[in-house]
C-alpha cells in the first residue's frame, strides 16, 4: 500500500504535529506500508533550510518540501498543489493533516476530483474553544469550505474520544475514528541527567520545578496558570515555573504581563523552544508537569510529561479523562483556582506525587506508545482502501 501524507508544515515551531507525523510514520512503515510526506518549507515567519522539489530519504520514508508564501499559520504553495495534482494517482490513500488552511482545502478538492480516498486529521481544530476563537472568520470558512471537505472525505481521525463526540455534534456525517497520539518508548527508557538543563538555565537549580511545555498561545491557558502559580509560589517559595515553548505569534509579552500582574514573574523562566536532549533534560529536572490548556486535540507534551514519571496537573481541555480515571494525573476544571489547588496538593504530599508519577509512566508506556498506535492506523488505512476497491468493482 502506498500512502501520501499531506501537511502544510513540518517545522516544530508549529507545535506537536511535526513530531506526531514523523514518529507514527516511522512505526507504520515497519509494517510494510510505503509512505511519502509532502509539505512546505514554512517556519513561522521564516523558511526551513531544506532542499526543495526533490525527495529526501529518511530512515524508512521519503519527504519532499515545496517553496511557499507564509505568514504564521497562513501558508500558500502553488508548487506543492501542482505536484499533488500530477502525482496523486500514484497513491492508494491520502492522509491530510490540519484544517482551516487554504492549501489543505485545495488538497482536499484535488483528492475529490481524482477520486482518491482521503482521511482528515483536524488535530483539535474542531474543538469548541478552537471554533470560538476568532469565531466569525472560522464560522464562515467552516460553513463554505471546511464542512463540505470533511463530509466528502472517507474518514476523520479524532485524537480523543471526547474530540470524536464534539465532531459528531457539528453534524458532520463522515465516518469518525479515534486513534490517539503516542510516545516513543525508547526515548523515555533512559532519560539524560538534569545537569544539561541546569547548565543552560542555572537559576532553576535547587528549585522545585513545575514545567509547562507547549507553544506560547492563547489556547494554552497561560492566563490561568499565572494566578495559579502565584498562589503556589507564595505558599512554597522554593517553587519555580518553567515555561518552555516557541512564541510563533508574538504572544510572549502578553504572557509575561499575566505573571507580572500576578506578582510572580521573578519565579518564572521562559526558555523558548527546547528540543532533543535539552527537552528531555528539562523533563528529568522537573518535579511536576502542568498543562492549563483551554483546548487540545491530544497533547504530545502531556504524554511526554507522564511518560517521564512526573505527577501532572492537566485540565479537562486536554481531552484526556482516561488519565484521571487511572489516577495517573490530576484532571481539573479549566480555572486557575482548581489548577492551583491541584498543584498545592501534590507539593504538600510528595509521596502521593511520586506514586502518581510511577502510575503515569506505567499507564502511558502500556497504552500510548507509537508501536501500538501505528497498528490501529494501519488497520484504518486497510479498511478504507478495501471498501473503496469493493465499491469500484461493483
Amino acid at each position: 500500500m502506498n500512502v501520501l501524507i499531506v501537511t502544510p508544515y513540518i517545522s516544530s515551531t508549529y507545535g506537536g504535529i511535526s513530531k506526531v507525523i514523523t514518529e507514527i510514520v516511522q512505526q507504520i512503515t515497519d509494517t510494510g506500508i510505503f509512505i511519502d510526506i509532502i509539505t512546505t518549507n514554512a517556519d513561522d515567519l521564516h523558511k526551513l533550510n531544506v532542499t526543495l522539489n526533490t525527495w529526501i530519504y529518511q530512515e524508512n520514508y521519503r519527504i519532499q518540501y515545496f517553496s511557499c508564501w507564509n505568514r504564521n499559520d497562513l501558508i500558500i504553495s502553488f508548487s506543492m498543489l501542482k505536484w499533488l495534482y500530477s502525482h496523486i494517482k500514484n497513491y492508494d490513500i491520502v492522509h491530510i493533516h490540519t484544517i482551516f488552511s487554504p492549501l489543505i482545502s485545495i488538497s482536499n478538492w484535488i483528492c475529490q476530483s481524482v477520486k482518491i480516498p482521503y482521511i482528515i486529521t483536524p488535530h483539535g481544530m474542531l474543538e469548541p474553544w478552537a471554533l470560538t476563537y476568532k469565531s466569525w472568520k472560522k464560522r464562515l470558512y467552516f460553513k463554505l469550505i471546511e464542512k463540505p471537505s470533511l463530509e466528502n472525505c472517507n474518514a476523520i481521525q479524532a485524537l480523543a474520544s471526547s474530540e470524536e463526540e464534539n465532531i459528531k455534534l457539528l453534524g458532520i456525517k463522515s465516518p469518525i475514528f479515534t486513534v490517539t497520539n503516542g510516545v516513543d518508548r525508547q526515548e523515555f527508557e533512559n532519560l539524560p541527567k538534569p545537569d544539561l538543563f541546569y547548565q543552560q538555565f542555572p537559576v532553576t537549580k535547587n528549585k522545585t520545578l513545575i514545567l509547562f511545555l507547549g507553544r506560547i498561545d492563547p489556547k494554552k491557558g497561560l492566563d490561568l496558570l499565572a494566578p495559579a502559580f502565584a498562589k503556589v509560589y507564595h505558599k512554597f517559595s522554593q517553587t519555580h515555573l518553567i515555561v518552555a515553548g516557541p512564541d510563533s505569534i508574538g504572544f510572549l509579552p502578553t504572557v509575561k504581563s499575566y505573571f507580572t500582574k500576578a506578582g510572580c514573574l521573578e519565579a518564572v523562566t521562559f526558555t523558548g523552544m527546547i528540543t532533543g536532549e535539552l527537552k528531555l533534560s528539562a523533563l528529568a529536572a522537573a518535579n511536576i508537569y502542568v498543562s492549563p490548556s483551554y483546548s487540545e486535540g491530544f497533547s504530545m507534551s502531556v504524554l511526554e510529561g507522564m511518560a517521564t514519571g512526573l505527577a501532572s496537573v492537566i485540565t479537562t481541555g486536554c481531552n484526556f479523562p482516561e488519565a484521571g480515571i487511572a489516577n495517573a494525573a490530576k484532571v481539573v476544571d479549566i480555572n486557575s483556582d482548581d489548577i492551583a489547588d491541584a498543584l498545592i496538593q501534590l507539593l504538600q504530599d510528595s509521596n502521593e506525587a511520586k506514586n502518581m508519577g510511577v502510575r503515569a509512566r506505567q499507564f502511558i508506556l502500556e497504552n500510548y506508545t507509537w508501536d501500538r498506535i501505528a497498528l490501529k492506523m494501519v488497520a484504518v488505512y486497510q479498511d478504507i482502501t478495501s471498501i473503496c476497491i469493493h465499491k469500484n468493482t461493483h
